[in-house]
């Protein structure tokens, strides 16, 4: 692999799969960090996601794009932290078998087993025979090959599936959520993101949206097993992502936009504290009343912080200056019973695709995307507690042209937060790498 000097970047270019063509660049970021570009020529790079083993190790997968070899999985390892990465591998084994968008990305997660070796899993959707489908590939040498494509264990039926999330736990167990439409007919539009319902004769009355949201459920399944695939809720809101994560002890956390009476579209959560068997019965995490009769394609974040507090950051819709916008929110509950009243973060210009991560030290670092003076760019905020008022957030100073583009991810490392996003420019999108200091 040819190392070639260019203006004091490294770029590394070689052959993938023969007809691809790698590209990883060295830049500067506006506020002098370290800014690594990862990429697929002639490809669009996009929808990435991120996480580490709770160490060093951190791997990023994302989709790759172009008119002639259709939509591939991509993943690239790190063993640093974050500062360097090696060159992508493709993880679907047949060509093109993808559909992923911004909501439902490829999702990885690294687990370690009792005996410390790491295994790398990414889940991404499909469109399958009889509706989109949820597939897996597994790397039991770092991330260098991957194993052949398997479907998750309980997609096997009709309809529409996706919106997934994945975590693995300290014991190396995995755990993946989506949501599901096994008991509706729908039909899909897009990259099957534009939910219509159209089961019954048009001169038939309208159902209202809660009772159509029954035939919408939550499912959540072990890739090891242990956890047979179920469903855990119904009356989901269809079209938003959902959010997953695995705590000490056992204890696995999940939330999901929910339809509530009115029409009301909020943010629910559940827990389970025997690794997945059961979930407690959902709890509204915030009462935000947002009425909507279609889906947001906006959903929640969550993270298990080192103190088992759990947090959870979603967009919602307030009304202000006469008007209704755009906010972005952060509630965190001790018990996964009840949750403190939201905070507003500094967000501004329509906020979407929030993640949040939990640092070591408490802090909360919190990424989204959000337009501003027409254009979109990745914002940061970091939360950090503030005694009797509980967490205060500060946003970083940015200016417009920080950190162009959408779709953050972050993984945490004892050294730092890995920031990755889709880099837009004129001539195509790559993954845009920062190590963040917490």
């Amino acid at each position: 692999m040819p190392d070639m000097r260019i203006g004091g970047s490294t770029v590394l270019v070689m052959s993938l799969l023969a007809t691809l063509l790698l590209d990883v660049a060295c830049d500067r970021a506006p506020r002098g960090a370290r800014l690594t570009l990862i990429g697929v020529s002639d490809h669009a790079n996009e929808y990435v996601s991120a996480a580490s083993d709770g160490g060093m190790m951190v791997a990023l997968a994302w989709a790759a794009t172009s008119e002639t070899t259709g939509t591939n999985i991509l993943a690239a390892m790190s063993s640093d932290g974050g500062e360097t990465f090696s060159a992508p591998v493709r993880v679907n084994s047949v060509q093109a078998q993808a559909d992923v968008n911004g909501e439902q990305p490829p999702r990885v997660a690294l687990a370690r087993g009792v005996d410390g070796a790491l295994s790398v899993v990414i889940l991404w959707t499909a469109k399958g025979d009889s509706g989109t489908s949820l597939l897996y590939a597994s790397s039991r040498d770092g991330g260098r090959t991957f194993d052949p494509t398997r479907s998750l264990p309980g997609v096997d039926a009709p309809g529409n599936r996706g919106w997934e999330s994945l975590a693995a736990a300290s014991d190396g167990q995995l755990y993946a959520l989506w949501l599901d439409h096994r008991d509706g007919a729908q039909t899909m539009s897009g990259h099957g993101h534009v939910m219509q319902h159209r089961d019954r004769p048009e001169a038939t009355p309208p159902v209202d949206g809660v009772t159509r949201a029954q035939r919408s459920q939550l499912f959540v399944s072990s890739l090891g097993g242990s956890v047979p695939p179920k469903g855990i809720a119904r009356g989901v809101c269809y079209c938003c992502k959902t959010a997953l994560a695995a705590g000490a002890d056992g204890a696995v956390y999940a939330a999901w936009r929910h339809v509530y009476e009115g029409n009301q579209r909020d943010i629910a959560f559940t827990m389970s504290r025997d690794a997945g068997r059961s979930f407690a019965a959902p709890v509204r995490v915030s009462q935000d009343e947002w009425q909507l009769d279609g889906c947001p394609e906006n959903g929640p974040a969550i993270a298990a912080a080192p103190d088992r507090r759990i947090h959870v950051v979603w967009p919602t819709l307030v009304r202000a200056n006469n008007g209704e916008m755009l906010r972005l929110f952060h509630a965190s509950s001790e018990d996964g019973r009840s949750f403190t009243p939201r905070v507003e973060l500094p967000a501004s210009g329509s906020p979407q695709h929030p993640q949040i991560a939990a640092a070591p030290d408490g802090t909360l670092v919190v990424a989204w995307d959000e337009i501003a003076a027409g254009r979109r760019h990745v914002r940061v905020a970091t939360g950090r507690a503030n005694g009797p008022d509980g967490i205060t957030f500060a946003a970083e100073a940015a200016g417009v042209d920080d950190r162009p583009g959408s779709n953050p991810a972050l993984a945490v490392t004892p050294r730092g937060v890995v920031l990755a996003w889709t880099r837009r420019g004129e001539t195509g999108s790559s993954i845009a790498v920062e190590r963040l200091d917490y």
